[in-house]
């Protein structure tokens, strides 16, 4: 397994459950300048030709990389990624500052632990 990837690489890489139902794209990595670290991976999901489609924060620690099918895997179902604190394209999260009560959210939707805890 890669132990480095460029972001370039994985910006547009597809997203699915283990189920292998689709459940969006990599739009974006969010990094924490303080620590270096990805903070969220931002993805899309939904929509039809980018209309109504939506953004959701994933914490880096919610995907893994399936290198043989060359796609990010999270174990969620689309039912329950719809319920994800989600936001709108036009309209982005002004910050990734680990006091931000959203990013907390995000984490906890996830049941995971803060990366800065």
């Amino acid at each position: 397994m890669p132990q480095a990837l460029s972001a370039s690489t994985m910006i547009g890489d597809d997203v699915r459950n283990p189920e292998g139902e689709e459940l969006g794209q990599i739009e974006e990595l969010m990094i924490d300048v303080t620590t270096g670290r990805i903070a969220y991976a931002v993805l899309s999901f939904g929509g039809f030709l980018c209309i109504g489609e939506k953004l959701f924060a994933v914490p880096w620690e919610a995907l893994y990389l399936d290198l043989d099918e060359k796609v990010f895997v999270m174990d969620v179902d689309e039912e329950t990624l719809e319920e994800a604190p989600d936001f709108d394209k036009d309209d982005w999260p002004a910050t990734v500052s680990r006091d931000d009560a959203w990013l907390v959210t995000v984490y906890e939707f996830y049941e995971l632990e803060p990366y800065w805890e």
